[in-house]
């Protein structure tokens, strides 16, 4: 049986002339151009990478690496933290983001925005005003990025780590206060519906780097309370050593009783040393230097391709999103990306590119039409280029269509 088979889809193409002749015992290529499945990454300096800000040496290794982005992912993610996306009242950054919202759209990108509430890189601002105040611009935050950016940005985090926030004590900051006076359940359903104000049409997460039960138990009384999740968010941020088989297996099968699409969000496999198994918040481990090596790079591949095969396999999951495409940018400074800092492209590239344009992309079909103008295509769903000399359409494969109708 073929693991991937809920991947697939057929399809009936009736294929007509301009003047609605069918054509008849025709020879036609059919060609995948794009996958349904969203192969995602975040790599946040595509926002200064748009907007002219690089120069020199730096500028061309930026050039590579993001034809390298933009070759491989249909589906990125751009940054949206309060804090630095709005650093002074009234004055938020959204033309540079819309900049790089419609270099990546063009590129043919679906795009998310994250995050819409968190307490980890919020506005400083926030501390000078009262709870309701702070809760009156959160949510005026989310209607007013939500609002802009629709259409170009229609799927969002709304609010991430909730299961930590009333109980984070690392500083002082607006969301947290909230969160304490209104509670989880309340706050998340508030931000939710400004969100879902602002754009109805908008896929909506709740996003978190707790699997345990706690964010079960979490998402189970906010859908019982209404909350309207449209997909669950999983953190897998692996800088600790990759979860391995079973927790992976474990942690699907857990969330996947709710039935909702499942995305993971934030995936990250190391191409160095591992961090110390002591550590509770990643965010404590400083190292002076955290170099990628060749032996851990293979290390890395031979994970995430494994990581991937399983979440691919798995029918809810919508979504696969690596944190950060170049060591340069990424989190915490961890060689976690898919280029050195010096340029150079790790294995894990070439690993994914094999799964994502090879072994999980269909062929080019050379098929031939019936005396009806009919024809059977299949493949992995997503949108198709069918073309007969020198006339071209596209059509969608997907299970919500048994027969199309393409005019050539």
């Amino acid at each position: 049986m073929d693991r991937y088979n809920h991947r697939k889809s057929q399809m009936l193409l009736k294929i007509t002339t301009a003047d609605g002749k069918p054509l008849k015992n025709a020879e036609i290529t059919v060609r995948q151009i794009k996958h349904k499945f969203l192969f995602g990454c975040a790599e946040f300096s595509v926002v200064p990478f748009v907007n002219g800000e690089f120069s020199g040496d730096f500028k061309e290794k930026a050039e590579m690496a993001f034809e390298k982005f933009v070759d491989l992912f249909n589906f990125a993610t751009l940054p949206f933290y309060w804090g630095r996306f709005e650093p002074v009242r009234g004055k938020p950054d959204t033309q540079r983001l819309k900049n790089a919202a419609k270099f990546l759209k063009n590129a043919g990108f679906v795009l998310k925005g994250h995050p819409l509430c968190w307490h980890t890189v919020t506005a400083d601002w926030l501390l000078e005003l009262t709870n309701n105040q702070i809760l009156e611009a959160q949510l005026m935050r989310i209607k007013r990025e939500v609002s802009d950016f629709a259409g170009l940005i229609d799927m969002w985090d709304v609010i991430n780590e909730v299961v930590i926030m009333p109980n984070f004590n690392k500083y002082d900051n607006g969301i947290t206060r909230i969160c304490k006076q209104f509670g989880r359940m309340g706050l998340v359903k508030m931000v939710f519906d400004a969100a879902r104000e602002a754009n109805p049409k908008a896929i909506l997460l709740i996003n978190d780097y707790i699997v345990s039960d706690a964010y079960e138990i979490l998402i189970e009384a906010l859908l019982d309370k209404g909350v309207k999740i449209d997909a669950i968010g999983i953190q897998s941020h692996m800088h600790q050593g990759f979860w391995g088989v079973e927790k992976t297996q474990e942690v699907l099968e857990r969330f996947s009783r709710f039935g909702l699409p499942l995305h993971f969000t934030e995936v990250t496999l190391i191409s160095g040393k591992l961090m110390p198994p002591y550590i509770k918040d990643l965010n404590d481990y400083k190292p002076e230097s955290w170099p990628s090596t060749v032996e851990c790079e293979e290390r890395q591949a031979m994970e995430a391709t494994l990581f991937y095969k399983m979440l691919f396999a798995h029918p809810l999951v919508e979504a696969i999103t690596w944190w950060n495409f170049i060591d340069t940018f990424a989190w915490l400074g961890a060689p976690a990306g898919f280029i050195t800092k010096d340029g150079r492209v790790k294995p894990i590239y070439n690993a994914l590119y094999n799964l994502i344009k090879k072994e999980w992309w269909t062929g080019t079909q050379n098929l031939v039409t019936d005396q009806d103008g009919f024809v059977k295509v299949s493949g992995f769903m997503g949108e198709y280029e069918v073309s007969f000399k020198d006339k071209k359409s596209k059509f969608t494969l997907d299970r919500t269509h048994e027969v199309a109708q393409i005019i050539l």
